[in-house]
């Protein structure tokens, strides 16, 4: 993906992320913020991702982009560090050890030949009928897998649907890239 964002963009959505976390976790209020920039106004999925001394400890995101970029972001920074099933909420007085990491999302193109998938270009999503799973782009160059682990794991372990679904073509196949900051 391009980098569509300036550096004043991604510093913007850094800002917006840390500040609604430090303000929720005090007040449980979310901040209204209001933006003029064009490309932080545009429908753009995107994931935000925590980190507390290089430990995960949080990441939710929404795939489209349903509202514009930086109240997905605020709202995701909500979500990533107070309602992660897999972890306790963060607290206030662990925010400053937390590092944020924003992936904005390409819109998800639909391929039928798995072989356009490139390990740590694209991430991807899975569907079948109302099962689904996704991959961030840098998932597999974290774990190293190769595209075979890499989509058996996204479809059975991710998805909860028969590993070999992406093989036979019985699952729906997206692709997407990813600007990624922190």
């Amino acid at each position: 993906m391009k980098d569509i964002l300036n550096l004043n963009q991604k510093n913007r959505l850094l800002t917006i992320a840390r500040t609604t976390i430090e303000e929720y976790a005090r007040t449980q209020s979310v901040l209204d913020f209001q933006e003029d920039d064009s490309v932080l106004n545009e429908n753009m999925g995107a994931f935000v991702t925590l980190h507390k001394k290089g430990a995960l400890r949080g990441c939710i995101g929404n795939i489209i982009g349903q509202k514009p970029l930086y109240i997905t972001i605020r709202d995701m920074a909500i979500e990533s560090a107070f309602s992660d099933p897999r972890f306790s909420s963060v607290l206030s007085d662990e925010i400053s050890d937390v590092d944020i990491e924003i992936s904005v999302l390409s819109k998800l193109k639909k391929i039928d030949n798995s072989n356009e998938i490139i390990i740590g270009t694209h991430g991807v999503l899975v569907k079948q009928g109302f099962k689904s799973g996704v991959y961030l782009p840098q998932v597999g160059i974290e774990t190293g897998w190769s595209r075979n682990e890499f989509m058996n794991s996204l479809c059975g372990q991710k998805a909860g649907i028969a590993a070999e679904s992406w093989r036979d073509g019985s699952c729906e196949i997206y692709i997407f890239t990813a600007t990624v900051f922190s």
